[in-house]
């Protein structure tokens, strides 16, 4: 704060010694001299205070996960002499700290964002002044932090199942002997591409047994290549019903990413990419898609170009409210196809649950879908 308000009040206590002495009242100069011993002491204590003051911000990690404990740790110092008055503002707390009278003040609080994405912490401004207001001092923290929210992970279940994946209609219409499973990890298992004749060891579940009744002939079964029958995860970030529809998808990617991943692997095609992601059992890949999955932002769906025929399962996950699936997904050949958004379609059976989102086939959306709905581009 500037030297203008100690000033008018020592000015003014002055002007009032002054006038006691012209007009010879001693009554006036009793709130003269106070006046002016207010503006210096005040003045006076503040600089003391405020001189050599420091406020340091130790901040938590670089990255931290949805709704867990972000650790911040706040250390004020003051300078010659302890403050008479002032507050500690940090932007986090979202409360002043007083910090009258101490030399020093530590504050520690765990912070949590409900949010993902990149934050940037604003700078705690720390206020000398005196208890009068007469002068006042500011010292602002010169860092900047950033820290980067990452999505958290939520467990993959089937329609009422238990944990936090279940929805809201979990438990109605389906069977009891699904209930409470998770979801199955058999999408990622090879799928048929044809037959060859039997090779010498070949396991006795590949052997293709129609033909050995109808020919004779020993025949099996030929799989794709095991990379394009892992099930992939396509993240559409293209007409969200808002940002929490947006965030619940991603949610529900990285779940399901982690979930297939771990099953025995996966891949993810992300906003922008060409090729798929492959993430093995080994999660070496998943550190740097989740990153990623934390900075997506609203854009264009992925043009079918980038799918390509693959053996495994597709499994499309939209923030939008879909009445019917994507263009892009239908136009596949056969396999599973599946479609996860928030939204859960009246009479539709879904597959599974995972972060408030449903998991539906394509099959069971197009037999539900309204006479003469569009197809979602």
């Amino acid at each position: 704060m500037s030297l203008i308000r100690p000033l008018t009040i020592a000015l003014l206590g002055v002007l009032l010694c002054l006038a006691g002495a012209t007009f010879d009242s001693e009554s006036l100069y009793v709130p003269g001299v106070a006046l002016v011993g207010i503006a210096v002491l005040a003045t006076a204590w503040v600089l003391l205070a405020a001189n050599g003051a420091t406020l340091v911000r130790r901040s938590g990690p670089h990255t931290i996960v949805e709704e867990q404990p972000y650790p911040l740790r706040v250390e004020m110092r003051s300078g010659v002499l302890p403050p008479p008055g002032g507050e500690l503002f940090e932007p986090l707390l979202g409360w002043p700290v007083p910090i009258a009278g101490r030399w020093s003040r530590r504050v520690r609080i765990n912070v949590r964002f409900s949010r993902r994405g990149r934050r940037v912490l604003e700078p705690g401004r720390l206020v000398i002044r005196d208890p009068l207001r007469v002068f006042s001092q500011e010292i602002v923290d010169e860092g900047h932090d950033e820290v980067l929210v990452l999505p958290r992970i939520e467990p993959v279940t089937a329609p009422g199942g238990s944990g936090a994946g279940a929805g809201d209609h979990g438990g109605q219409g389906i069977d009891p002997g699904v209930m409470g499973r998770r979801l199955d990890a058999s999408m990622a298992e090879l799928e048929i591409d044809g037959l060859r004749p039997y090779r010498e060891g070949a396991p006795a579940s590949r052997i293709h047994w129609p033909s050995v009744a109808r020919h004779g002939e020993m025949l099996e079964r030929r799989l794709v290549a095991e990379l394009d029958s892992a099930p992939l995860i396509v993240v559409d970030p293209s007409a969200p019903s808002g940002e929490d529809g947006l965030d619940k998808a991603v949610r529900a990617a990285a779940s399901l990413c982690v979930h297939l991943a771990r099953a025995g692997g996966c891949a993810v095609l992300l906003p922008g990419d060409r090729r798929p992601i492959e993430i093995g059992h080994d999660m070496g890949a998943w550190p740097g898609v989740h990153v990623r999955l934390a900075l997506i932002e609203s854009g264009s769906a992925p043009p079918a170009s980038t799918l390509g025929p693959r053996g495994g399962a597709v499994i499309w996950v939209t923030g939008a409210d879909l009445m019917s699936a994507p263009r892009a997904l239908e136009r596949l050949p056969a396999g599973a196809r599946i479609v996860v958004s928030p939204a859960a379609l009246p009479g539709v059976r879904p597959l599974f649950e995972v972060a408030d989102c449903t998991g539906c086939l394509v099959e069971r959306l197009r037999r539900a879908a309204p006479v003469g709905a569009g197809r979602a581009a």
